[in-house]
């Protein structure tokens, strides 16, 4: 597997396909943005894609497993899944898991409040 830049690097390229793709340093890895929504994350060499509720059953029936992490002694998952190993050797691959993760990312935006006069 390619260091860590290397990795980021494949990936942004990877998912370019999507849409404008940019990266922030956070969580002592990467959060992946598509139009500015925030749709995966990367830690060392894994990318996670962003699910929710409707996307979720397409990832676990992929047998992907869920982000995790520690905090404060107990493991807490986010809805976040492990990319299939296909979309590194895929474009098309990567454009349909993106996909979804932008859906969801979609689904979960807020909408503009309305200003009161």
């Amino acid at each position: 597997m390619p260091r860590r830049n290397e990795f980021l690097a494949l990936v942004l390229d990877l998912m370019a396909a999507l849409g404008v793709i940019s990266s922030r340093a956070m969580f002592g890895g990467h959060g992946l943005y598509c139009n500015g929504l925030f749709i995966a994350i990367v830690t060392g060499d894994k990318l996670y894609f962003k699910a929710d509720a409707q996307s979720q059953p397409r990832f676990e029936s992929a047998g992907l497993q869920r982000f995790q992490y520690t905090a404060r002694g107990k493991p807490v998952q986010l809805m976040y899944y492990a990319a299939p190993a296909e979309v590194y050797e895929s474009p098309q691959a990567m454009a349909e898991w993106g996909q979804l993760a932008l859906a969801a990312a979609v689904r979960a935006r807020r909408p503009a409040r309305k200003k009161l006069n």
